[in-house]
C-alpha cells in the first residue's frame, strides 16, 4: 500500500492499475474481476467451501493476502452464494465479508436484502440488519429487524413477519418475536406469534411450528374451535409427533365447556419386519368425570395387521366405548354417529398355492338407541359371539377341464340370552365349463354337509344333536352375439348376451335348525345367479327353478364400456318351503329385475335399477342416479330411490363456482314419505334426513370454508354443527368447528378439493 501511497495516479488509473496488479495473483480471472482462493479449512467441511471466493467493484483496495476494500457496485461470489452491495470488506484469513449499502443476498436459492451485512462463507453464520427475504423452497416472503445466520441451513428472523403471498401486502402473514427456520430439518419455529388476515390478528400463540416444504413434521395443529354434537362450545388444541418416517402420533386436548377436559392420542405406524410387512392404527380418547353425566367416558378403536412368514398373517380390529351414548355426545360425522355394533375381533390366516386356512374369535359391543328405552321396537339386537371360527378353503380350477372348490367351517356360537353350541359345516363343489366362441355351459354338483352339537339351557329344551346333507345341482348356459353399430354419433360395438341359469335343490325340513347368522340375501341382479337364497349356513333353500336373464353392452373401440343395459327374472317350478321365522310365502315368479347404467356423454353418467312386482302388478322398488361433471370442480348429482312400504327417498347434491374465486357445496336428502316403525304405514308427508350447505373462496395463497350441516344422531336426535376453515397456504388449516373437507368429501360424490398446496406438520 505504501508504494501506491508514494506514486499517486488520477483515480480510474488507480482501479485499473489496481486489478491489474491483484489481477496477477489469480488464474485466468478477467481484467475487472479477481478470484481469490479459499483459505485452508478442514476436509470435512462442505465442497461449497472448497470453491474460490470471486470478486467485481469498481475500486479496490487492500492487501490481496488480508484484507480487500471493496468500493462501488461491489460483487462477491463463491458457489450457491452471491452477495452485491455499496460497500464491502473481505478478510481472507478468516472468510469473512461485511457489507453495507443495499446490500442483496443469493444463497442457495433464497434472497435477502438488507443494509447491513457481515457473514462468513466457511461457516455460513452471520447477520443482516432490517432485511427482507424471500425463500426459495416455498416462495415465502417476509421482513424484519434482524436476521442471524447459524449455519448454512439456519436463519433466525428477530421481530419479522412470514407469509406465502405474493406482493409487498400479503393477504396473511405472520409476525413473531423470533422465527428460526431451518431448511435442513424442514422446520420453521416461531415464538410469541400473531397470526394476522387482512391485517387483522385471527389468531395468537406463544409458540408456532410449521414445515418450510408442507411435508410432514412434529408441532402443533392448528387448534380447532366449534361446537359438539350436542352444540356446546369446544376447542381442541392437537399435538403432532413425526416418530419417524413410518410412525406418527397426534395428541389432542379437548375441552368441552359443558362436559370437562377429554384427553386422546392416534398413533399411526407401517413397516416390514425380516418375515414381512404390517401396518396399523390405533386411537383413544377418554373424559374423567363428565360434568353432564358424572362418570368416566372413553372409546378405543385398534386395527393391526402384520405378516409373519409366506403367506402367514394376523391381527386384530378392536373397537370400544364406555356407554351407550358416546356416538350421540361425542360423534362429529354421520358414520361415527351410526356406530352402534362396535366389532372386536383378533385372526390369523394362512395362505398357500390352492388353499388357505383362517382363524378367528370375534364379538361384539352393542350400543343401544337412547329411544329403545321407551320403545323396545328400536333396540339393536346383539349378534352372536364366535368363540373361535375356523375356516378352511381349498380348490383348483382347469383339472382336467373341472374347476373344484371345498370349503369347511367350524364356529362355537355363543349368546347370554339365545340358544349356543357348535356348527361344523362342508361345501365341496366342482363344475365343468365348456366355453366356446359365441356360448358357454357350466354344469356344477354343489353338497351341503352340516352338523350341529347345541347346548341345553333353560331357554333352549330342543334337540341338541342335529344335522343335515344336500345336494344341489345347477346349470348356468349363455350366448354371446356381437355387431357394430353407433351410440350417440359414436362406432360402438354392441353385444347380446342372453343366459339361462338352472338350479335344483330338494327339500329337507329345517325348522328345528337355530338360526345363528343367516339371513335372506338381497334380491339382485347377481343374486338372480345364485344357488341358495340365503346368506349363511343355516339354511340351505329348496330349488327348482330357472333364472332368465338377457344383458347388452355397448363398448367402445378402445375396450370401455359405454352403456350396459339387463334384464332378469326368476321363476319357481315348485314353491320353496324352506323358510326363516317371519319370512313371507313365495310366490310362483320373483319380481322382474331391470337395470341400466352408462356415460351418456364425456360429462354425463347414470345409473339405474327397478324391481317390478309381476305377481302384483306393482312396483316394488327403483332408483335413479345421475351425475353432470362437465370441469374440474364442477359436479351435480341427482338420485331417486324408493322402495315399497319403506321409504321414497330424493337426495341432490353439487360443487359448482359463482364466480370466478367462489364456488359453492350443497347437498340435501329429504324423505318424500316417511313410514313408522315397521314401514307399513306412512306417518308423514316428507322429512329432511340430512343436509349440507357450503361456500368456498379460493384466493392466490388462501383458501376460505365455511359450511353447516344436520344429521341423525339417533330415533330421536339430531345434529347440527356449524364450521369455518382458513386453509393459508404454506402454513396450516385453521377450523372453527368439524372439518368441512371431510363433510365435502363424503356429501357430494365428485367433489374436488380447491387447494392441495397447504403446509402440514
Amino acid at each position: 500500500m505504501s508504494w501506491f501511497s508514494a506514486h499517486p495516479f488520477p483515480p480510474r488509473q488507480v482501479r485499473a492499475l489496481y486489478v491489474l496488479a491483484t489481477a496477477a495473483i489469480a488464474t485466468s480471472a478477467p481484467l475487472h474481476a479477481q478470484t481469490v482462493p479459499a483459505a485452508p479449512h478442514p476436509a470435512s467441511h462442505a465442497s461449497e467451501q472448497d470453491l474460490p471466493v470471486t470478486i467485481r467493484a469498481e475500486e479496490i483496495s487492500g492487501r490481496p493476502d488480508r484484507q480487500l476494500n471493496l468500493e462501488r457496485d461491489v460483487e462477491l461470489t463463491r458457489g450457491q452464494t452471491r452477495l452485491t452491495a455499496d460497500s464491502a470488506c473481505y478478510l481472507r484469513v478468516e472468510d469473512q465479508v461485511t457489507a453495507t449499502g443495499n446490500v442483496n443476498m443469493w444463497r442457495f436459492g433464497d434472497r435477502y436484502k438488507g443494509d447491513e451485512l457481515q457473514l462468513n462463507l466457511e461457516t455460513g453464520k452471520g447477520y443482516l440488519l432490517r432485511p427482507e427475504y424471500r425463500l426459495q423452497l416455498n416462495n415465502a416472503q417476509g421482513n424484519a429487524s434482524r436476521i442471524d445466520f447459524l449455519g448454512e441451513d439456519v436463519a433466525l428472523v428477530r421481530d419479522g413477519t412470514y407469509s406465502t403471498c405474493e406482493g409487498p401486502d400479503p393477504d396473511w402473514y405472520l409476525k413473531s418475536s423470533t422465527l428460526r427456520l431451518d431448511s435442513g430439518r424442514d422446520v420453521g419455529l416461531a415464538g410469541k406469534t400473531i397470526i394476522y388476515f387482512k391485517d387483522v390478528p385471527i389468531l395468537g400463540t406463544p409458540a408456532l411450528s410449521f414445515s418450510l416444504s408442507g411435508a410432514r413434521r412434529s408441532g402443533w395443529l392448528a387448534p380447532t374451535m366449534g361446537f359438539g354434537a350436542k352444540g356446546k362450545a369446544e376447542v381442541m388444541v392437537p399435538y403432532y409427533f413425526n416418530i419417524a418416517p413410518n410412525r406418527d402420533l397426534t395428541v389432542f386436548p379437548r375441552m368441552m365447556f359443558d362436559r370437562g377436559l377429554q384427553l386422546g392420542a392416534t398413533g399411526r405406524y407401517l413397516g416390514v419386519t425380516g418375515r414381512g410387512p404390517y401396518n396399523g392404527e390405533t386411537h383413544v380418547e377418554g373424559l374423567r368425570h363428565d360434568r353432564e353425566t358424572g362418570e368416566d367416558r372413553w372409546r378405543v378403536d385398534s386395527v393391526h395387521t402384520q405378516t409373519l412368514g409366506p403367506g402367514w398373517s394376523y391381527g386384530w380390529n378392536l373397537h370400544a366405548a364406555s356407554d351407550n351414548e358416546y356416538p350421540s355426545d361425542f360423534s362429529r360425522t354421520v358414520a361415527v354417529s351410526a356406530e352402534r355394533q362396535l366389532l372386536r375381533e383378533v385372526r390369523t390366516d394362512y395362505v398357500g398355492r390352492f388353499w388357505s386356512l383362517s382363524a378367528r374369535a370375534q364379538n361384539y359391543q352393542v350400543l343401544q338407541d337412547p329411544a329403545a328405552a321407551k320403545d323396545a321396537r328400536l333396540t339393536v339386537p346383539r349378534p352372536y359371539d364366535r368363540l373361535p371360527q375356523i375356516n378352511f378353503h381349498a380348490g383348483r380350477y382347469d383339472v382336467a377341464g373341472f374347476d373344484w372348490a371345498l370349503d369347511a367351517e367350524a364356529v362355537s356360537f355363543r349368546h347370554p340370552d339365545w340358544v349356543r353350541g357348535n356348527r361344523a359345516v362342508t361345501v365341496a363343489q366342482a363344475s365343468y365349463p365348456i366355453v366356446r366362441p359365441g356360448w358357454f355351459l357350466t354344469p356344477k354338483l354343489i353338497s351341503h354337509h352340516t352338523r350341529y352339537d347345541l347346548d341345553r339351557t333353560a331357554s333352549y329344551t330342543g334337540p341338541t344333536k342335529l344335522s343335515r346333507s344336500l345336494n344341489t345341482f345347477s346349470l348356468d348356459s349363455g350366448l354371446v352375439f356381437e355387431r357394430d353399430t353407433s351410440l350417440f354419433g359414436r362406432g360402438v360395438t354392441q353385444t347380446l348376451e342372453p343366459r339361462l341359469f338352472y338350479v335344483y335343490t330338494p327339500y329337507k325340513d329345517q325348522t328345528l335348525f337355530p338360526n345363528f347368522d343367516t339371513g335372506r340375501a338381497g334380491f339382485n341382479y347377481a343374486q338372480l345367479f345364485s344357488e341358495n337364497r340365503y346368506v349363511g349356513a343355516d339354511r340351505v333353500s329348496d330349488a327348482n327353478q330357472l333364472t332368465a336373464a338377457v344383458v347388452s353392452r355397448f363398448i367402445q373401440p378402445d375396450g370401455a364400456e359405454r352403456l350396459r343395459m339387463a334384464f332378469g327374472q326368476r321363476m319357481y317350478f315348485s314353491e320353496p318351503r324352506v323358510r326363516l321365522p317371519g319370512e313371507p310365502v313365495h310366490q310362483s315368479r320373483s319380481d322382474v329385475l331391470l337395470a341400466a347404467s352408462g356415460r351418456i356423454s364425456e360429462t354425463w353418467t347414470f345409473d339405474s335399477g327397478v324391481q317390478y312386482d309381476a305377481t302384483g302388478s306393482t312396483l316394488y322398488s327403483s332408483n335413479l342416479s345421475m351425475q353432470w361433471q362437465p370441469a374440474r370442480m364442477k359436479v351435480v348429482n341427482a338420485e331417486y330411490r324408493y322402495q315399497r312400504d319403506s321409504f321414497r327417498n330424493v337426495d341432490f347434491s353439487a360443487q359448482w363456482p359463482l364466480s370466478a374465486r367462489w364456488y359453492g357445496v350443497g347437498r340435501v336428502s329429504y324423505a318424500l314419505r316417511s313410514y313408522g316403525v315397521g314401514g307399513a304405514t306412512p306417518v308423514g308427508k316428507g322429512k329432511l334426513l340430512e343436509s349440507l350447505l357450503g361456500l368456498e373462496y379460493k384466493a392466490d395463497c388462501w383458501v376460505f370454508r365455511f359450511g353447516a350441516q344436520r344429521f341423525v344422531t339417533a330415533a330421536q336426535t339430531t345434529s347440527t354443527p356449524i364450521f369455518f376453515q382458513l386453509e393459508l397456504n404454506g402454513l396450516s388449516r385453521l377450523s372453527l368447528g368439524s372439518n368441512p373437507l371431510e363433510a365435502f368429501s363424503k356429501g357430494v360424490p365428485g367433489y374436488t378439493q380447491l387447494n392441495t398446496n397447504v403446509g402440514r406438520p
